[in-house]
This record gives C-alpha cells, structure tokens and sequence, in this order.
C-alpha cells in the first residue's frame, strides 16, 4: 500500500570522514538489520553476528580513542550512528549504546595498563558488554545497592544480583558497581568482570512488551572471584564513575528514541500518501496532515537537543543538565510520534502486519531506562533550583 519511500535524514556532520560513516552505517542496515528485524523481534532472536559485523567495522568503539581501537569520533557522530542504528533496529542501536556505556569505566578512569590490557579487545575485538548498576530493590535509589565485594588478599569476592541488566546472559564482559564500604554513595567501587566468571550465572530473559530480541536479565554473583587488577578507580569512586557513565548514555537513548520516532513518522507518512480514502489520499485531510507536522517537529526539536548536549559533551564543558533534558524529550516525543503513528495507520497500525506498533511498544522502554523520566525531571529541577530541603 505504501507508495512513497523514506528520505534519509538530511545529516549536518562535521566532517566528511563523519559523512562516509554515516553511509557505511546506512549500507550496514539496508543489507543486514532492516529486512530481518521484525521477524527476528517477533522470534525474540538476539542478532549476536550483527554485533560482530558492527565490531569489525570499527562501529563499537566509536567515541573512544584509537590507541586502543575506539573511532576517535565525537559525540556528535557517534550519536546520530546510534540514530540510523535504533531506527533500523531498536535492539541493535541499544545494545550498542550499552556497551558504549559499559566500556565507560575503564575508558574514562582505567589505568595505563588496564587500558591497554582490556580496551582493544572491548573496542573493536568483537566483545559486547554489559553495564550492571541496578538491583532488584535498587533502581532509581541506585546508591542504596546491596551487591558486596568483600577483600581476600588480591581478590575481591562478589556475591549479590543484578537486575535489569541488558545483554544479560550473551555480555562477554560487564561494568560491575558494588558495595565495598558503608552505606550509601561512597561506599561503592567499580570493577571490570568477564562474562564467564565462575560464579556468575544469569536468569532466564525477562518477559518484556517490546524489543523482544534484546535479552535482559537478572545476574547472580555467587562468590565470584574478581582480582584486584580489575578494580576501576579507587575504592569508593564507583558511584561517581557510575553518574559520569550515566550522563553519556543518556544521550545514547535520546538518540535511539529519536531513531524510532523517525522510524515511525517515515512509516506514517508512506502509509498516509498510498492510503485513499473518499478518492484522494488520506495524507490530502487536514487534519491528518497537522498530526504528520507535530510528529515531524518533535523530532527534529528532540535531535537538536541531544546533539546541542553532544556538542557541550564534546567540547568540555559540563553536560549533565542538558543529557536529562534530551533524555526526558526525546523519549517523551518518541512515544507521542510512535502513537500518533499507530492512529495514522488505523486498524493496520493495530497489527504486526506493519511495523508501527513495534515502534510504540518499543518507546515506552526508553522512558524508563538509563534513570526514568520522572528521575530526569529530578535532576534537571536540581541544577535550576538546587537539591531539595531534607
């Protein structure tokens, strides 16, 4: 029914070395996410050679340095990378800002010798990572984790559970946070553990609405045995790592909501100027046609928001305030678009026959990973009004 292709999105990339990514990355999807990715969501299919296609092609260490096998790219492009990806794909986009996030630590706070020891193999070595903060009982009260990793001699021995954790079950190495001193944020460290520690087991993959195909599980830590050598930082600098990783990935889940808007307003408009009705296309009622304007406008409202963050990001200067804004809107505007997409389509939108209701289900997810939305209100009121009164 649809006559009208997609445009590809009209991209202000400051480099021409950043244009011909963003077409190896469009290459990539037309050959090898697109036509699979609603048959493989329905199967609930985690597409692990995808990842590795994405590794061997320099995709998964994008905003990291090229000493150690990263891209060197700024923000900017990484960030609109993830775009292309999560509107191909939501499982394939998120999983790649995941990693990105999960490689944060030891990028950002590793040793010289950590570094060089594990970094390459993360970068662009075909490992995917996982990032494991939250708990069962610790969600948005990410400083109250009960995970312990206790001393024995030039081990730490973890025992808790993770929740939440994306990739659960498939990461080949995660960024643990654990308690390794008293309550609260100070107490907490980071650690670098491979996937196939003994001791660490995952539960099987949470039943979820959307983005079927990415796993997220529970993982155990039975005693697990971590060396010192894996330790991130100093004892007690975890939860502060922890933020700083947290304030980049969310610009990553701003880009992916952004991603999944598009996706859904292309989607809407193909259907809108092929479906007839009353002898003219239905795109012809004004009243549809002012719906496809607000979708659009959203849209590009939310990408210049993360990318004027990424920009910050990118140049230094704090970020923090301006990544909870463009988390909050994007992912809000991507679950406005993803309905009002669904109402386009009418009765069609309703079923797995187009891909509209995918694109709602899988939405609502971002509104509540990487700090919920009502979390970024929180932290955006405190930066124009200071922590509140206790």
């Amino acid at each position: 029914m649809p006559d009208r292709a997609p445009q590809p999105v009209d991209r202000q990339l400051p480099t021409e070395e950043a244009g011909d990514l963003i077409a190896l990355v469009r290459d990539i999807v037309q050959r090898e996410i697109a036509p699979k990715a609603a048959e493989e969501e329905e199967a609930g299919r985690f597409p692990r050679e995808v990842f590795s296609l994405l590794s061997e092609a320099g995709l998964l260490g994008l905003p990291y340095s090229s000493e150690y096998g990263g891209g060197d790219q700024p923000y900017e492009v990484y960030l609109q990378v993830l775009e292309e990806l999560a509107a191909a794909r939501l499982t394939v986009g998120l999983g790649v800002s995941v990693h990105s996030l999960a490689c944060h630590a030891l990028a950002g706070y590793g040793t010289k010798e950590q570094q060089a020891e594990h970094l390459p193999a993360m970068l662009g070595g075909g490992l995917l990572g996982a990032y494991c903060l939250s708990e069962p009982a610790s969600g948005s009260d990410a400083a109250s984790l009960r995970t312990k990793a206790v001393r024995d001699g030039e081990d730490w021995v973890v025992t808790g559970t993770k929740a939440w954790i994306t990739h659960g079950g498939v990461a080949d190495f995660c960024t643990l946070l654990a308690r390794t001193g008293g309550d609260g944020a100070r107490g907490i460290t980071a650690f670098l553990v491979p996937g196939d520690a003994e001791g660490l087991s995952a539960a099987l993959p949470e039943r979820k609405m959307g983005m079927k195909g990415s796993p997220t599980a529970q993982l155990n830590f039975d005693g697990v045995r971590v060396p010192d050598a894996r330790r991130i930082g100093e004892e007690g600098q975890g939860f502060a790592i922890a933020l700083s990783a947290l304030d980049s990935g969310r610009l990553g889940i701003a880009a992916c909501a952004v991603g999944v808007a598009q996706a859904a307003l292309d989607e809407a408009v193909a259907y809108a100027t092929g479906r007839k009705q009353f002898g003219r296309p239905i795109a012809d009622f004004q009243g549809l046609r002012f719906m496809l304007a607000d979708m659009a406008t959203r849209i590009e409202a939310g990408r210049a928001l993360y990318l004027s963050a990424a920009r910050l990001r990118d140049a230094g200067r704090p970020f923090s305030r301006e990544a909870a804004m463009a988390k909050l809107f994007c992912t809000d505007a991507a679950m406005s678009v993803t309905t009002d997409a669904v109402q386009v389509l009418g009765g069609y939108g309703y079923t797995q026959d187009f891909p509209a209701e995918r694109y709602m289900r899988e939405a609502k997810v971002l509104q509540i990973v990487e700090g919920t939305n009502q979390i970024q209100r929180m932290v955006i009121a405190r930066h124009l009004a200071g922590p509140e009164s206790r």
